[in-house]
């Protein structure tokens, strides 16, 4: 069943009243909802909305994306930024890689198969991972690092799974048109959502009606998505160009201060509408998987994950290691254990075409290693910050 007005209504109540439980006594908004929608998959009048890739991607993602990186300061984010690319190209990578390796060698899958579960399972997802630690109330650089690399990483992520769908599905391509598609798809993506940007700073310009503004950001965030997927491109990357340039361009006059405060509300409240229905629609899925059937190989996947994301994070933080960007200890194992898994990996895995090997088996080890991420990793990650004295013990 599609998500209806009278769904919606239902699920966003659940969802104020959970993050009201969840305020109450100390637990992550994420875990209660994934919980809460677990609890009302069992009930029979719970209504049955289907979690499909179209809904990911065309309705909860931009919003996500766009107020994340709205959010981001550029002047900050630019003195982190190589930091930031290494981990979200080269992390990448090296954590496919483990995966990949693992899956073939050790479960037996073929190539094609074991290199897109690779690659879908390896960005940390912005939805999870902002969530987190924002209601962590974590600050300062480790914040950054978090926020952007899980923003820049799932971009890569996506590039790369349209080209490991290019070769599971029989294709020949080389070294080097691989990495001219790359290119193409990674400049494209960013053209779309600059240009969309441009337009919308171009109109924004012109009116000083907060209204207005809310609108023309609206259209920038869902028109730059739509436009870089109409075009086979990344969403993901147009969107977060979009809200880069907003966020940071609307501050120098074209945006009025009341504009670029009722907009800020706005996409507060657009994110918090958007990550309950994710999270709580993930939590009716996990209902319907069943996770005992093949637990040695779930147990196995979640194991190799966790060590592609410490291949991801400890080798490219090194390379800092003598310079000014250099990554304490205690902030790369924030960083190690802070890659959540959530939206982005199960929209990938639910776009599979049906011909891929091992289709179901990916879907299944996705949605595996995304509850463990936000039941494990995220009820985890508030208790690890206090001990390392990133936030506060009393928070």
């Amino acid at each position: 069943m599609q998500l209806s007005f009278e769904n919606g209504a239902f699920l966003l109540l659940i969802a104020a009243v959970v993050a009201m439980l969840t305020r109450r006594i100390h637990l992550p908004y994420s875990v209660g909802l994934v919980a809460a929608g677990i609890g009302m998959a069992l009930l029979p009048f719970t209504p049955d909305v289907s979690l499909t890739k179209t809904l990911l991607f065309t309705v909860f993602l931009p919003p996500l994306i766009f107020e994340a990186a709205f959010a981001l300061q550029w002047k900050e984010l630019r003195r982190e930024l190589p930091v930031v690319l290494v981990l979200a190209t080269l992390g990448v990578v090296l954590a496919a890689a483990v995966t990949a390796a693992g899956m073939r060698y050790v479960i037996g899958w073929q190539w094609q198969s074991a290199l897109v579960f690779g690659v879908l399972i390896a960005a940390t997802d912005p939805v999870s991972v902002i969530a987190t630690f924002k209601e962590a109330k974590a600050q300062g650089r480790l914040l950054l690092l978090i926020e952007s690399e899980s923003l820049f990483n799932d971009g890569t992520a996506a590039v790369l799974f349209a080209i490991c769908l290019v070769f599971a599905s029989g294709q020949s391509l080389g070294p080097l048109e691989a990495a001219a598609k790359l290119g193409y798809m990674v400049a494209g993506s960013l053209i779309c959502g600059a240009a969309v940007a441009g337009g919308a700073l171009l109109l924004t310009g012109k009116t000083d009606d907060h209204l207005v503004e809310i609108t023309f950001t609206t259209v920038a965030a869902y028109g730059s998505f739509l436009l870089a997927e109409h075009l086979n491109l990344s969403g993901v990357l147009a969107t977060l160009m979009a809200g880069l340039m907003l966020g940071n361009l609307g501050k120098l006059g074209i945006m009025s201060d009341r504009g670029r405060e009722a907009v800020q509300i706005f996409w507060e409240y657009a994110a918090f509408v958007a990550n309950s229905f994710v999270f709580l629609l993930i939590g009716m899925r996990e209902a319907h998987e069943n996770f005992f059937a093949g637990w040695p190989l779930i147990v196995f996947a979640i194991l190799l994950v966790t060590l592609g994301r410490a291949a991801a994070v400890y080798p490219c933080c090194a390379i800092f290691f003598r310079s000014r960007l250099r990554v304490g200890v205690k902030h790369q194992h924030v960083l190690f254990w802070g890659g959540l898994r959530g939206a982005l990996a199960l929209a990938l895995a639910l776009a599979l075409p049906p011909e891929i090997e091992q289709r179901e088996n990916i879907i299944t080890l996705s949605f595996a290693v995304v509850a463990f991420s936000i039941f494990v990793q995220g009820a985890t990650l508030a208790p690890i910050l206090r001990w390392f004295g990133e936030i506060p013990k009393t928070l």
